[in-house]
């Protein structure tokens, strides 16, 4: 698939508009909430339509877009079959809003983003919400990325920080990625994962620029991030960038929405996350063989009756399209199980060989806190409640095999 054009600068806007003339687009619809076009949105309009384009907006109202289906369909309204492209002006749920849209009606799209945020700005999935559940949809990556780094430089610090948790989700979703591969035949591409861990780790060697919001840590904060980003453009789904510490973001946001709660960032819920996973981990890196023997010797598979009562007090009415993803797990037959148990003592030292390169939660938490970011459910603004339920009901969300998966067969 090819990659989008990236130019990163002092002047996106410029950028645009010569791109505009390049690809020969005369009319775009901006796509922005009332936050974003205020700090960028209105000037791309007014630039465009000063260089003689067709440059229409529609401006989601409201503190808190969500990526559902009232807000897709507020840009589909707004869409024209004359429109040759749309520009989103915004982060995340920006930048999934339309890259869904442009999918859907045949256009491509182009990214602005106003925040360093996020690692969805490249892929080729959308996460939106549907029916209350947190759901994956096909979509493509942008044609084209301009960002500013002015402006991405003076976004709220708690944004820049969401985008370094995100970033360090790295760690625990290529342990995961690995781990799913070693025992649930996944898919795997070590290239593919070596990649992944390396922009992350070139985030974390400027942890002091991007906790200061210089444009050089800015820079390297948005190159990190698109990079997760064409991992998972490259390898054709988000496994290299999205495992355990992912499944609990999700988990809480949809929480969050049934309870009719403000949303809380999606990097910061994942950083909070990932030091949770970590400690998942280490117990796994504390291990033996001797002792996971036991251990699994003592497992017992969950009746179906068990798990469907668990996922009803989890996910409410959601609860059967959540189980529904999960018919291999909590259908397995005592033979499966049994069989599932014997591969993974067989190939402990294996899991133990992932679990080492995992970094341990106190190194996640002093990365967090460099750079400003929530490192505990108390700075998140949720309950410890939450995270006994994430750490229980989590996994359900999708069907792959995380280190969630094997701590429900090891420790619980």
């Amino acid at each position: 698939m090819n990659r989008p054009r990236v130019a990163i600068g002092a002047d996106a806007i410029s950028d645009l508009r010569s791109f505009c003339g390049e690809a020969a687009l005369r009319r775009l619809l901006v796509v922005a909430d009332t936050n974003t076009h205020g700090v960028l949105g209105s000037a791309v309009g007014e630039s465009l339509r000063g260089a003689g384009l067709d440059a229409r907006s529609v401006i989601l109202p409201g503190d808190e877009v969500v990526a559902d289906a009232h807000t897709i369909l507020q840009v589909l309204l707004a869409f024209d079959r004359r429109d040759q492209a749309l520009v989103a002006v915004g982060s995340g749920t920006i930048t999934d809003v339309t890259r869904f849209v442009s999918h859907r009606v045949g256009v491509p799209f182009i990214s602005m983003p106003t925040a360093p945020s996020v690692d969805g700005f490249t892929s080729l999935g959308s996460p939106l919400i549907v029916r209350g559940i947190k759901t994956t949809a096909l979509a493509h990556p942008p044609f084209a990325i301009f960002a500013s780094l002015p402006v991405l430089a003076s976004a709220p610090r708690r944004m820049i920080a969401s985008g370094f948790g995100d970033m360090l989700g790295k760690h625990t979703s290529v342990a995961d990625w690995r781990l799913g591969s070693l025992l649930g035949d996944m898919p795997f591409d070590r290239g593919i994962a070596e990649r992944c861990l390396g922009a992350v780790q070139s985030c974390e060697a400027a942890a002091a620029d991007i906790a200061s919001a210089s444009e050089q840590g800015v820079r390297r904060l948005l190159e990190g991030l698109l990079e997760s980003g064409f991992c998972m453009l490259d390898f054709g789904s988000s496994l290299p960038a999205s495992g355990a510490e992912h499944h609990y973001s999700h988990f809480w946001e949809m929480k969050l929405l049934r309870e009719g709660k403000p949303a809380i960032l999606h990097g910061a819920k994942v950083g909070v996350a990932t030091v949770f996973i970590a400690e998942l981990w280490e117990r796994i890196r504390q291990t033996s063989q001797s002792m996971a023997s036991r251990l699994l010797q003592e497992s017992r598979r969950p009746s179906r009756e068990e798990e469907m009562r668990r996922i009803r007090g989890a996910y409410g009415p959601m609860a059967e399209e959540v189980a529904a993803t999960q018919a291999g797990f909590i259908g397995m037959s005592d033979e499966a199980w049994e069989r599932l148990k014997e591969k993974v003592l067989v190939r402990w030292a294996a899991i133990q060989e992932i679990a080492r390169d995992v970094p341990s939660p106190r190194d996640i938490v002093q990365l967090l806190q460099c750079v400003g970011g929530p490192s505990s459910m108390h700075e998140l603004g949720l309950p410890d409640s939450d995270r006994d339920e994430a750490a229980h009901s989590a996994h359900y969300l999708r069907n792959h095999f995380t280190v969630s998966k094997l701590a429900r067969l090891l420790f619980r």
